[in-house]
């Protein structure tokens, strides 16, 4: 390995430490479900939908502190962090929730559609209620960070957990997601780092399908547990979710102009 790639990765994995104890901390903070807010007064620009923020396995809303604040500094007054619970066995239970979760939000705000941003397997329970429980029509844009989109090698020896096993390549439930979804209308961007060590390998957090609408943004120097508090990957994600009008179908990939945080 080229000596910069080994310091590359070194600096990615302090950063990773110093994000975990600063997670650690804020860890407890995340475990009661968000009391929800009351519909917002309306904004001066009008048509910014709710976003709705999902977690990744055996991890909690607290996650979402960093880029939640992003959100709302810049404009989105409806910004919702969901919690599913610890003892889900099957993300197809999860992205029924969240099924729900999304109509109580819409109902209560008025909008038709909401956007959602999902780390790791918050983006996988997410994508699975857009491709397969009829999300499409109520999601306009579905932002991933880190998510395992064709699954994911790391710790076999975690395979004894259920959800674990769903993250895996191959499984029942990448399958089905790997299926026809022709005229799926959920806008898809997908954000994966080169030095994920959580994804393996690195680029399984692309979201390659021919039906689906998706953009694939890569970004550099930085971990898994950075994607969600990184302000360069912020600053990515409000760009992602103010993006007008809909895209061409395909996959579009933005290696020329790699997102670069080392």
């Amino acid at each position: 390995m080229e000596l910069t790639k080994v310091t590359a990765l070194m600096k990615a994995t302090a950063l990773e430490l110093a994000i975990l104890t600063g997670h650690l901390v804020l860890y407890p903070s995340g475990i009661v479900a968000e009391r929800l807010a009351p519909a917002p007064a309306p904004s001066v620009t009008p048509g910014r939908r709710p976003v709705v923020l999902l977690h990744g396995f055996v991890d909690n809303r607290s996650v979402f502190v960093v880029l939640r604040r992003s959100l709302t500094r810049n404009g989105r007054d409806c910004v919702e962090s969901l919690n599913y619970s610890p003892l889900t066995c099957d993300l197809r239970a999860a992205a029924e929730l969240l099924g729900r979760r999304v109509d109580e939000i819409r109902a209560r705000t008025g909008h038709a559609e909401v956007d959602i941003v999902g780390h790791s397997l918050g983006g996988l329970i997410a994508r699975y209620y857009v491709q397969r429980l009829g999300g499409d029509s109520r999601v306009r844009t579905l932002v991933t960070l880190g998510t395992p989109h064709s699954g994911t090698s790391v710790a076999p020896l975690a395979d004894a957990h259920p959800l674990v096993r769903q993250m895996r390549p191959g499984s029942e439930v990448l399958r089905e997601l790997a299926g026809p979804s022709p005229g799926c209308r959920t806008r898809f961007v997908s954000f994966w780092s080169d030095l994920d060590q959580i994804m393996v390998p690195a680029e399984t957090a692309r979201l390659d399908h021919p039906d689906l609408l998706v953009h694939n943004v890569r970004v550099s120097g930085i971990g898994h547990l950075a994607l969600p508090v990184h302000p360069t990957v912020a600053a990515g994600v409000r760009d992602a979710l103010d993006a007008g009008g809909p895209e061409a179908p395909g996959v579009r990939e933005e290696e020329p102009g790699a997102t670069s945080v080392a």
